[in-house]
């Protein structure tokens, strides 16, 4: 485990160097990205405050930002339109909820060609357990991210529901035993 505190960390935002514990670290983010060369350090602002806490009223986020109501409503209606802000969502306890059980499941199809994938695609869509389906490289076709109430009711969805999609072949299944980090943000 890594010591972290304010004496093994340190931000030298000019350079866009993190040191950290003695390591240096180039921070990329931003020429990983060339689309974040649109938005200029007041947009990044607004989109952090923003992803911090979605409720915020136009008259809050200017004042944080220390912009007037009317610039700082322009911006976010810009920011919308252009596409980087995709819709407002409250972020819901899933222990609450009731789903105790987060799987992360590699899923492997028989055959790639047809209509087999874009079945299994449009299907998994459907299915509010999955809460999200990736196309990835490597050992499998799919990696899945399923919600479930107890071991139990994974089993049943897995039998009764997973098994039987269209071209599945392989399921391998990750049971999380605990989210060190989870999270939506994205670094701007």
């Amino acid at each position: 485990m890594f010591p972290c505190d304010a004496r093994n960390f340190a931000a030298i935002s000019s350079t866009n160097i993190l040191k950290f514990g003695g390591f240096f670290l180039l921070n990329t983010f931003f020429e990983m990205n060339p689309l974040l060369d649109q938005l200029d350090q007041t947009d990044l602002a607004i989109l952090r405050e923003l992803q911090a806490d979605g409720r915020l009223s136009n008259a809050k986020l200017s004042e944080k930002l220390a912009l007037s109501e009317t610039p700082c409503w322009r911006r976010l209606k810009r920011l919308e339109a252009d596409g980087f802000i995709e819709g407002y969502q409250a972020n819901l306890s899933r222990k609450r909820l009731g789903y105790g059980v987060v799987a992360f499941v590699q899923v492997t199809l028989g055959n790639h060609a047809g209509e087999a994938p874009l079945q299994f695609e449009t299907l998994v869509a459907s299915m509010p357990e999955i809460l999200s389906c990736h196309n990835v490289t490597g050992d499998c076709d799919y990696m899945l991210q399923i919600v479930a109430s107890d071991l139990d009711a994974y089993g049943v969805f897995v039998r009764d529901q997973l098994r039987k999609l269209p071209g599945v072949t392989s399921i391998r299944s990750n049971l999380s035993l605990r989210a060190v980090k989870s999270s939506t943000a994205l670094p701007v």
